[in-house]
């Protein structure tokens, strides 16, 4: 795999994703809905949330990338996972899995299971604990934004990418992403976006829309973590003592606004490194 820090066309992909608008399938938590809708629309992406059992094959199909997002899950979004993901192997269609709060409960860990048990994921995409689980390490839940009892987030990272056969997305104060054999680290974020709600959920999403544009998972999304972590820190830069609520709004605008420019200029990547 290429050093995606050297690769002039990292930025590149931004505007890539945005000549496409790809139309990105969110079947996502209630709680996050509205703000992963607006946030995709604003990084220049097409969001559509579909969760009937009925018509989620139909728009996994046509749909350039698949999220399954478990923050609210239900028996029947779980059927209705496992049909969208199904349909969207069938067209080749990527899918990116974010197991929120993985281990918390029995339910979310069986129905994790159920999921990649039948659909071929292509990025998973959580916090330290949650990745940890999904791979069967051991790890201490507290919350959906627990940190796993391992410390080495790239150790979980690998060990979950070469386990479960795909990509994997570790984020945290660095963003970890590795296929198992090679690892980049984006340092990239503010702290401010652990008081959002939903602002890893978002990110699973935008991910899913640089991903709809370009077939290597992993320069996806080391590009995908840059602009939404420099996003973050634009707002924060323009407004030090910005607030949550604020920074929401703010959040969107830089989302929108964000250029290659701006990737190319404040980019924190690292790697790669070997196993």
């Amino acid at each position: 795999m290429t050093n995606v820090n050297n690769r002039k066309d990292v930025a590149g992909l931004l505007t890539r994703m945005r000549e496409k608008a790809p139309l990105i399938h969110n079947i996502t938590n209630v709680v996050v809905t509205n703000f992963t809708a607006n946030g995709l629309l604003a990084i220049g992406a097409s969001p559509v949330m579909a969760y009937a059992k009925e018509e989620v094959g139909e728009m996994a199909t046509v749909a350039d990338a698949l999220v399954l997002n478990i923050g609210t899950l239900t028996a029947d979004n779980v059927e209705s996972m496992i049909i969208a993901g199904k349909a969207a192997n069938a067209a080749n269609t990527p899918v990116i899995l974010d197991p929120v709060g993985a281990g918390a409960t029995s339910f979310r860990t069986e129905s994790i299971q159920r999921i990649l048990n039948d659909v071929k994921i292509s990025l998973l995409r959580g916090n330290a604990a949650e990745v940890s689980n999904v791979a069967g390490m051991e790890a201490e839940i507290k919350g959906v934004d627990s940190v796993s009892s391992l410390e080495d987030h790239a150790v979980i990272a690998v060990h979950a990418a070469k386990k479960i056969g795909v990509p994997v997305c570790i984020t945290g104060e660095r963003d970890v992403v590795t296929d198992g054999q090679e690892l980049y680290y984006v340092g990239n974020g503010h702290p401010i976006m652990t008081k959002v709600t939903g602002a890893g959920c978002l990110l699973s999403s935008c991910l899913a829309a640089f991903i709809a544009v370009e077939d290597d998972i992993v320069r996806a999304s080391v590009a995908g973590l840059a602009a939404y972590g420099i996003a973050a820190e634009k707002v924060v830069k323009s407004n030090p003592a910005i607030g949550p609520g604020s920074f929401q709004a703010a959040f969107l605008d830089e989302l929108n606004s964000i250029s290659e420019e701006d990737i190319n200029q404040y980019k924190k990547i690292e790697g790669p490194q070997g196993e």
